[in-house]
């Protein structure tokens, strides 16, 4: 489950970096090229992509509570697995 969650984690911040990247290149056209084709074609790929950080953002939060509340029902029993795979970490080390 954590793994899934920090997949999100990651998809969520490329879709970020995917939306100032766009801000950027529609300022730098706004500052000088003022192309109106590229300035519709960014427009809508900016929505776009907002659109589907917002689904992101919203799967992210829904999993990450479902991972929480896994692990607070089964937090002895994760606790115990997790002991007994350092145990047998140390005993593969000697």
């Amino acid at each position: 489950m954590n793994k899934i969650v920090r997949e999100f984690e990651d998809l969520q911040n490329s879709q970020t970096a995917l939306i100032q990247k766009i801000g950027k290149i529609e300022v730098d056209n706004m500052n000088g090229l003022n192309d109106a084709n590229l300035e519709k074609t960014l427009g809508t790929m900016h929505g776009k992509i907002a659109e589907n950080l917002d689904s992101i953002t919203e799967i992210f939060s829904y999993f990450e509570s479902k991972r929480d509340e896994y692990a607070e029902k089964n937090g002895a029993a994760i606790a115990a697995l997790e002991a007994a795979a350092a145990i047998e970490a140390a005993k593969a080390a000697n």
